[in-house]
């Protein structure tokens, strides 16, 4: 996106610099993550009107440790420095680090000098998140102390007239009181940057993208009806017309009703019929004997392409839609700085095949996921379309680990209709805390007993977590009474399970999805 005013954020290794990215859009400020290999004059190439450098895992101090061009602090650019990011400026301005003797890990209080612009309008003290092992041992003279804790002398330093500063501590995440306040006060009153993110604006330059990206030429889309696919062909559409070719690959590993609910979806969207091919033989084929998550995906990747590309040939499409998000190109592997680790590949960034004879046009790659709803609500797209909880472009092949067969899909699409039925019992709850909740058949059976008789049947998990953008998630704290019944039904409705669990494992450490 071409914006006069956007914010770079050089990914060190941190697992939150996405969130920094979030953040910093919610303050109305268009942000992008850039590898910490780019160069001053790359950087410079569209102009940010501020950096902001991330934490990292790594230890500044070690011989081959991750670092950034020199230059970058010569530009004149306002800079924030996190942590990482901070020992950085201060190891290019001249500044000595050590390793701490009381390392911080958790929630500090810290005493701020309210007259420096970053903590403007705060009070001290002030309770923040520390994650760090080393500190500073010689401030570079420029560099003013701003806070610091009991053990952490150098919690926060400025250079003003540089308007260069650093925190120690996080303020991108929650923990850390008043954090979009300090966000904010680097944004607007040390860089001044404009509030430029407008989704309107962004709609505008992605429909005449598309154009000059496609010209004359064809797009074939893949649509599963979730919300990303549906906004992304909506737009598509609006920019090309009758170029875009919709078709809904049945791979078998849909939820009950799937096809139908998305053929629905699409006629009230696009008031027209939708393609839909039937591929399940081939899916279910390429995944016979694979139990390693990494090549499901691949595999499902590759042969979601086939399937496009058989049709493509008959539409004569040179190019590839697909509704991609930004976490899907910066959880697949490798992250932006290199040293942080892929997570997962999405069949739609790291599942691709490296030979695919189709250009592809991702108008959403780089929107979270509430930014793509606020869009398709721009796009007149129904809430009842954009609000259906996200669903893996993997299906239900993601949800049963180890090996993929027709027989456990359908157990685990089963027990999940339930899931889903009660769920949507409690409305209220639904739709507004709930991310999203699912059902996860386990490669393990257990012993059960069903009326008089003793049975070994499969174990479903339960899955239900509450998030804003899915780049962090906390477990629903669900009434006891919702889960028993969830429970009673799926062991009694589905035949073969006899096992119902809970999964109370927040992101991190874990995915919301199992694989």
């Amino acid at each position: 996106m071409s914006s006069n005013s956007y914010v770079a954020v050089i990914d060190c290794g941190s697992q939150t610099t996405k969130l920094i990215a979030r953040r910093v859009r919610e303050l109305g400020v268009f942000s992008r993550i850039f590898m910490p290999s780019i160069s001053a004059d790359e950087l410079m190439k569209d102009r940010p009107s501020a950096i902001i450098l991330s934490g990292g895992p790594e230890s500044v101090l070690d011989k081959n440790s991750l670092d950034v061009d020199d230059d970058i602090f010569k530009l004149g650019i306002p800079i924030l420095g996190i942590c990482y990011g901070m020992q950085l400026m201060i190891k290019h301005l001249g500044g000595e680090l050590e390793r701490s003797p009381h390392r911080e890990f958790g929630q500090r209080m810290i005493s701020i000098d309210n007259s420096s612009l970053l903590f403007d309008a705060l009070t001290s003290p002030l309770k923040v998140w520390m994650s760090h092992s080393d500190q500073t041992k010689i401030c570079p003279s420029e560099l003013r102390t701003v806070a610091s804790s009991d053990s952490c002398l150098q919690a926060a330093v400025e250079y003003p007239a540089k308007k260069m500063f650093g925190v120690q501590f996080h303020p991108e995440v929650s923990h850390t009181s008043c954090g979009t306040t300090i966000l904010a006060n680097f944004l607007f009153k040390v860089a001044k940057v404009d509030k430029s993110f407008d989704l309107k604006d962004f709609l505008a330059e992605q429909i005449q993208s598309i154009k000059s990206q496609v010209g004359s030429g064809r797009v074939i889309m893949g649509l599963s009806g979730g919300v990303d696919s549906m906004v992304a062909a909506f737009l598509i559409h609006q920019a090309i017309n009758d170029q875009l070719l919709c078709v809904y690959v049945n791979h078998g590993l849909h939820r009950a009703n799937e096809i139908e609910i998305t053929k629905k979806a699409f006629f009230q969207v696009f008031k027209k019929e939708l393609l839909v091919v039937n591929a399940q033989e081939q899916f279910f084929e390429a995944l016979a004997g694979v139990t390693d998550p990494e090549k499901k995906r691949r595999e499902i990747g590759r042969v979601f392409v086939e399937a496009f590309e058989s049709e493509a040939k008959n539409f004569k499409a040179q190019f590839l839609g697909q509704g991609t998000l930004y976490p899907d190109v910066i959880e697949s592997p490798k992250s932006k700085s290199g040293k942080s680790h892929g997570i997962k590949s999405h069949h739609n960034v790291g599942g691709l095949p490296e030979h695919m004879n189709l250009g592809l046009v991702e108008p959403l790659r780089e929107l979270f996921k509430d930014e793509v709803r606020a869009l398709g609500k721009l796009l007149g797209i129904s809430n009842e379309v954009l609000m259906r909880q996200p669903f893996p472009g993997p299906g239900l092949a993601v949800r049963v680990p180890g090996e993929v067969t027709r027989e456990r899909v359908e157990l685990v699409r089963r027990a999940d209709a339930i899931v889903c039925e009660e769920m949507k019992n409690i409305a209220e709850v639904y739709n507004k805390k709930i991310w999203q909740s699912f059902a996860i058949l386990l490669p393990v059976k257990s012993v059960g007993v069903m009326g008089d008789a003793r049975v070994y049947g499969e174990s479903i998990v339960i899955r239900c977590v509450e998030s804003e953008d899915a780049m962090t998630a906390d477990w629903s704290k669900l009434p006891y009474e919702v889960l028993e019944k969830i429970s009673s039904r799926i062991t009694n409705e589905v035949v073969g399970i006899s096992r119902v669990l809970y999964d109370i494992t927040q992101k991190p450490p874990g995915t919301i999805e199992w694989e």
